[in-house]
């Protein structure tokens, strides 16, 4: 008998892009003969998000109401969320941990666990609120990121330039590693229509909106914003000037992405950004923030403009408007860029570091395992 494919205990969210990046990760590792257990943190998905994952053979999914991290940053919900975790992780026999955290690294996983940084509160701080002190509050939430990535047997960024921030905050004690996400091959549409998109939490400041509210009414095509204005605490941003589409499925969210033919983030900050490969996969022309993680992905298959300047972003955009060129251009180099990221590439990244960071299984028993999803 062949030594069986690991048991793997994934933790999640369903709020933003890690949740696109997990399921992806997690339906592919399953397809290779894996099982997956995915342990949802914080507001519980919605039901097309469960919907798209409920039927995939060796997946399950573990809804849960403990706090993400961010959400609760003096660790209040710690002692709570370590014994669920570790009861989960009894039961399903893990033989390997990927936190798409950090403190659930500190909690005592009899395996190997892998930390994935895909953001985090200082990086946030640092690129939204510059010269602002943090909160107090915020001290106990930043030690446990730096002793998680101290305690994990490795660390994984979504970038470059990302993995340089935070080896630079938190000076871990191993290096990390860089593996990009990547998403499943798209078709772009024939014909485009004149149509600016963006997509994101209106309420983050890390996505910048207002800008672009701002100057949509000078420019020559409809804006429109993909995405909740309202956050969970029933604040809400104004973005007067974009044709707010709300929060939308993601095959809805893709399906607008394939229509447009501008796609804009003048994001602040953004370790990766899972939603600007969709569009460059569905073939948008690109304009984006000039921050590093972009130029690191995208120089040479977009535009690029300072996200302080309204101005210079507003002539991005009209300059694509007006230009057919440089826009069809544009498209089909983002569109080709695009393939670089590619699920695949990310999931032969990811179990070659599983291999490297697992002992080798013994053979066992052959068990049932079916989706389930427990709320």
């Amino acid at each position: 008998m062949s030594p069986p494919e690991p048991r793997i205990l994934m933790t999640t969210d369903a709020v933003g892009g890690v949740w696109t990046y997990s399921t992806a990760l997690a339906c592919r590792l399953c397809g290779c003969g894996y099982e997956v257990t995915l342990v949802t943190m914080g507001p519980a998905p919605r039901a097309e998000q469960l919907s798209a994952v409920k039927d995939v053979e060796g997946l399950r999914v573990e809804v849960t109401d403990l706090a993400l991290e961010w959400m609760d940053p003096e660790g209040d919900d710690v002692p709570r969320a370590r014994d669920e975790l570790l009861r989960i992780a009894a039961r399903i026999e893990h033989d390997f941990v990927h936190v798409n955290g950090y403190r659930e690294a500190l909690y005592g996983f009899d395996a190997p666990v892998l930390v994935v940084a895909h953001s985090c509160v200082g990086s946030w701080w640092e690129a939204c609120r510059p010269g602002v002190p943090m909160e107090p509050k915020w001290r106990p939430y930043l030690d446990r990121v730096g002793e998680a990535l101290g305690a994990a047997d490795a660390w994984v960024a979504p970038t470059h330039a990302y993995r340089g921030w935070i080896e630079k905050f938190y000076a871990p004690v191993r290096d990390g590693e860089v593996i990009w996400n990547g998403i499943a091959p798209m078709q772009a549409a024939a014909h485009k229509r004149k149509i600016v998109l963006a997509a994101g939490r209106g309420w983050d400041e890390a996505k910048n909106l207002s800008p672009l509210a701002r100057v949509a009414p000078t420019l020559p095509w409809p804006v429109r914003l993909a995405g909740p204005v309202q956050n969970d605490h029933g604040s809400a941003i104004q973005l007067h000037g974009l044709e707010q589409l709300g929060q939308l499925p993601h095959a809805q969210l893709l399906d607008e992405m394939r229509q447009a033919a501008i796609f804009v983030a003048p994001a602040l900050y953004e370790p990766f950004g899972l939603g600007v490969l969709e569009a460059a996969a569905n073939g948008c022309a690109l304009v984006l923030a000039d921050i590093p993680t972009f130029r690191e992905l995208w120089h040479g298959a977009a535009l690029f403009a300072d996200p302080h300047n309204d101005e210079a972003l507003a002539q991005a955009i009209a300059r694509l408007c007006g230009d057919d060129e440089l826009r069809n251009g544009l498209q089909r180099k983002a569109e080709k860029r695009a393939l670089r990221y590619s699920l695949k590439a990310t999931l032969d990244d990811y179990r070659a570091l599983y291999d490297r960071l697992m002992p080798r299984l013994q053979p066992r028993a052959a068990a049932p395992f079916y989706a389930e999803v427990r709320e």
